[in-house]
């Protein structure tokens, strides 16, 4: 009791026994390199470390809910969580929430073990392109693309141009490329606990929380609460680590209407990419 109440005086805490603690990083919504509220590492970098360095750690946890998106950023924070993770020698473990599907399973890797709920929708190991082909849309404007390079293959798969054969070919090469990245990752990280054929698993297909443990993607079912409370016991503090907030200029008051960039067009373009990404899991 005396120990409880010591712990409460700020001066004591500062210097004496820090609580064991979990750190939480909340990876929410699309990966993306641009976006204020996308997932990246520009975002996150800073979370990231302060997440490594709390007194008392006894591991970080990921609370993930994102439907993926950029793999290179995907790639970028994995890669941080896994160094620091490493030089630390701290446990990192993962808890999927509504969806941890390609570019957010790609991050719940990062994880030595990982927690989804029964309805969670987990795994589309794959890779995905999409685009519009607005030929006939601009022809009815009479608007004729005019279009330059020096390379013949420097332009591929110009919306505004009849589609090519050989732009196909190549994007499905790169397609190939990544997909086999994303491929070795998860035999790396999840080893002889997977459990089920690989043409399945790497079919792109989601699967639900439970047929995720049945196929070894996820390590078992539970919430972050309960189970770090049984694995670090009941006195363990959970400490939120959120990525700072980007600073506007005071310009920014005068034109409140500019976008959270101050791109119009782009941020409209990104939160259109994130409302169809996220439809994709019927979210």
């Amino acid at each position: 009791m005396a120990a409880k109440f010591l712990d409460r005086i700020p001066i004591l805490r500062r210097f004496g026994p820090a609580s064991p603690t979990v750190a939480v990083l909340r990876l929410e919504g699309i990966i993306a390199m641009r976006g204020q509220r996308a997932i990246n590492l520009r975002r996150f970098a800073g979370a990231i470390d302060r997440a490594f360095r709390l007194r008392g750690l006894k591991a970080v946890a990921l609370a993930i809910n994102s439907p993926g998106g950029a793999p290179a950023q995907s790639a970028l924070v994995y890669r941080r969580i896994r160094q620091l993770a490493a030089e630390r020698a701290v446990p990192v473990i993962a808890f999927t929430e509504d969806v941890a599907a390609s570019g957010g399973y790609w991050l719940a890797l990062a994880a030595d073990e990982i927690y989804a709920e029964d309805t969670s929708l987990v795994g589309s190991i794959g890779v995905i392109t999409a685009g519009f082909g607005l030929v006939e849309a601009i022809k009815k404007l009479g608007i004729e693309r005019r279009l330059f390079t020096a390379g013949e293959n420097k332009s591929m798969l110009d919306p505004f141009l009849p589609e090519r054969e050989g732009d196909v070919a190549r994007l499905r090469t790169l397609q190939q490329d990544l997909h086999e990245s994303f491929k070795d990752l998860v035999r790396e990280r999840r080893g002889a606990k997977l459990k089920g054929d690989e043409a399945q698993l790497f079919s792109g297909e989601v699967f639900t929380g439970r047929r995720a443990l049945g196929l070894g993607l996820v390590d078992g079912i539970g919430e972050m609460r309960g189970v770090l409370r049984a694995m670090f016991g009941e006195d363990i503090k959970l400490r939120a680590i959120e990525p700072e907030r980007r600073r506007f200029p005071l310009a920014r008051l005068a034109m409140p209407f500019r976008g959270e960039t101050g791109d119009v067009v782009g941020d409209l373009l990104a939160r259109i990419e994130e409302r169809i990404v996220w439809a994709r899991f019927g979210l």
